[in-house]
Formats: structure tokens, sequence, C-alpha cells
């Protein structure tokens, strides 16, 4: 058996051409805007707007994307990179690839097999999951899923801090290797799309997975949710969000957890400096996929000034816009240490289920993987601002 890290991009991309010699095309669309749009067609229009949409007229996805195509990235030639390495180091851990799966809640307005299908397909590559708190599928089951291969959990925290205390033993327990603390959400966003659709998941009991099955949170409910799913949806509303919240309760969290603690939602590096000085372990550069706030900053846009806040500190990871290979190479390029795949696994899942959600990761490294070496590196560690020029 070969010592060599896999090479996505060859095995991939000649296991489809040599697929094409009998006939068999890719299943699913290969090119991302061909993906979302096939995967439009099958989703209900509630469905589907819930995940592409953004905060009000969109303008921070676009800037999202804008923020990408300010960077060109500039080949180097004649360089040893007949095998690559895509390996990093995250907590502790020797991660196979610089990608993460991007926390994304109820999964099953999409797919009925939801995140337990997303923990599967993740776990056949060694890719981590980032589960979700507002989950379709309870955190123990998913990472009944994913078995050995890396999972870390998100935590919404909201205002009851007996469920918060109670969501973060039960990750422990479960096998959860990291804790990722969105901070961008004290309130819901105004969404034009899932107004418009007067649609809203949780009021119809989806995405509860979590709370529904917690001791906590069924302690605080007057009657068990399967006899008063309503009230229970009800109190669910009451304590999602916390805008109450400060730096200082960042105290609460640590005494209790002992996993490492990562912040998302990171976009100003005075932020990132207070993140160090409450003793954070890890940051996400996020704006929530354009989710939270209209006319926000592209997310790619403040990831080079967080990075040198922290000055190597603790990891600076990335989310919001990734789309290819491409994008996650200007990521590293730029000071992340790894990034977060969003919307396309989900379009994946819509489209084939555990197989859809595998083979848009294995695209989707198989394309960086590729840009990787043809940019003249042979390993993701070796990406640094030099593959860079801002475009003029």
């Amino acid at each position: 058996m070969s010592d060599l890290p896999p090479q996505y991009g060859m095995d991939r991309q000649f296991g489809i051409y040599m697929g094409g010699m009998g006939g068999v095309r890719p299943t699913l669309p290969i090119d991302p805007t061909a993906l979302e749009a096939a995967a439009k067609a099958v989703l209900s229009a509630e469905a589907y707007g819930y995940v592409a949409g953004g905060a009000g007229t969109e303008a921070t996805m676009r800037a999202n994307r804008a923020a990408f195509d300010r960077w060109q990235i500039v080949p180097r030639m004649l360089r040893n990179v007949a095998q690559r390495d895509l390996h990093v180091a995250l907590f502790g851990a020797n991660l196979s690839v610089p990608l993460l799966l991007a926390p994304i809640g109820v999964q099953s307005i999409v797919h009925p097999e939801a995140e337990v299908a997303v923990a599967r397909a993740a776990a056949s590559l060694n890719v981590p999951f980032v589960l979700s708190t507002a989950s379709s599928k309870s955190l123990e089951e998913v990472a009944a899923a994913a078995g050995a291969a890396p999972h870390w959990y998100q935590l919404y925290w909201g205002r009851n801090p007996d469920v918060t205390v109670s969501m973060l033993a039960r990750a422990e327990a479960a096998g959860y290797t990291a804790l990722v603390v969105t901070l961008d959400t004290a309130l819901l966003s105004w969404r034009a799309r899932d107004l418009q659709n007067a649609y809203l998941p949780f009021l119809l009991g989806q995405g509860l997975a979590n709370y529904l099955s917690d001791p906590a949170f069924r302690a605080a409910l007057p009657e068990p949710p399967e006899a008063n799913p309503t009230e229970a949806i009800r109190y669910f509303i009451s304590i999602f969000s916390n805008p109450t919240l400060t730096w200082e309760d960042l105290r609460f969290l640590r005494a209790h957890t002992r996993l490492p603690i990562i912040l998302k939602g990171i976009l100003h590096e005075d932020d990132a400096r207070t993140a160090l000085d409450y003793g954070m372990d890890g940051l996400i550069v996020s704006n929530h996929g354009g989710r939270q706030v209209d006319g926000a900053v592209g997310a790619l846009e403040a990831l080079p000034r967080v990075v040198t806040a922290v000055q190597g500190a603790i990891p600076v990871l990335f989310d919001s816009g990734i789309r290819g290979g491409s994008d996650i190479l200007k990521a590293l390029a730029l000071g992340a240490r790894a990034v977060l795949l969003g919307r396309p696994y989900i379009w994946g899942l819509a489209l084939g289920g555990e197989a859809g959600v595998r083979e848009v990761l294995l695209n989707t490294l198989a394309d960086f993987d590729l840009t990787l070496a043809l940019s003249g590196h042979a390993t993701a560690a070796a990406v640094t601002a030099t593959a860079l020029r801002r475009a003029e």
C-alpha cells in the first residue's frame, strides 16, 4: 500500500474521463453555478430561498465573490509538484485537507437524511464536518454517522444557560473535538426571500432535533414536546438567540467546556485582538455567507487584517464565498489555515443525498489539488501571499 498522500486532482479528473469512454458522465453538474441551478429545480421555492438567500439586498453575498476577484494567482514554473500533500495541523489534529464542511442548519428541508448523510460523506473522505446547533438530526446521531472522522460542534448561544451547558456536555460526550461559537446571530436578519415566502422552518418544527432531545430544554417546558409541540417551538424561539451577550460571557463558556473554542463571525481586527485577550483558541473570518448584515465587508477583504492582528498566536480559518479550488488557494495565501465550504455541499445533498455531498467534495478537492500544483506549490502549507497579486 502506498504511503504517498492521495492525488485528488489526477485521480478524480481521469476517473471522470475514463468513465466517459464507457458513456458515463458525472451525475451532478461540476460548475458551481450549474450545480445550484440543478438543486433549485428540485427544491421547493421556500427551501431553496432559505439556503440560497442572504440579508437585505444580498449585497454582502455579492461582496464575498467580488473580494475573490480582486486577487489574482501568479503561477510559478519549474517546481516539482508531482506529489502534493494537502495536510494541515489544527488544534492538535493532523487533518487530511485544509477544508471543512461549514455548519448549516435545518438540512431536512433539502433531504430527509439531512446531516447524517453529510456526516457519512465527509467521513468517507476524512473531511471534518461542523454540525449546527440547529440541525435536523441530533448531535449524537450525527456523531455516530461520522464515526472516527473529525467532527466539530457549532453553538448558537441562546438565552437559557442550562441548555447551553447541556449542549456542551453532550457534544463532549459524543466525541466532538472543537467548539465553534457563532457570534453574528444575536438576532435573525431581514431576509427578503424568506419574508416573501413567509417561511421560517423552525416554526414548522424543522432544525430542532438538538433542542427537543435535550434534557435541560425539555425540563423548561410545561409539557413534553411530543405532547405540546407548539409550546416547544414557542419556547425555542424565545431562547434561540441572545443579544445581551458580551465578551465577558466567554468566561462562562470556557468554564463549561474542555474543547478548543473557535469564534466564528470575526471581521474586525480589534475583535480578533480581543478574542486573544479572552484566551480563545481560534477564529473563523466569516460574514455568515452574507446572511446576517446587508452591505457588510466581503469576508476575504477582512481576512488579511485579522491574520495580521493575531500574529500567528492562534489559527485563523475562513468561511463565506468558497466555490472552487482557486478560492481555497487565495484564502490560504491570505493567511487562513483552512476554509469552510457551505452552500455547494447543500446543493449536492439536495441532488444526491450522501453520494451528492461526496461528489461535490471530490470535485472541490480535485480542483484545489490541481490549482495548487499548477500554481507551483506541492503542499498546502507552502502557499503564502507571494502567490497572489492584487488585480489592477
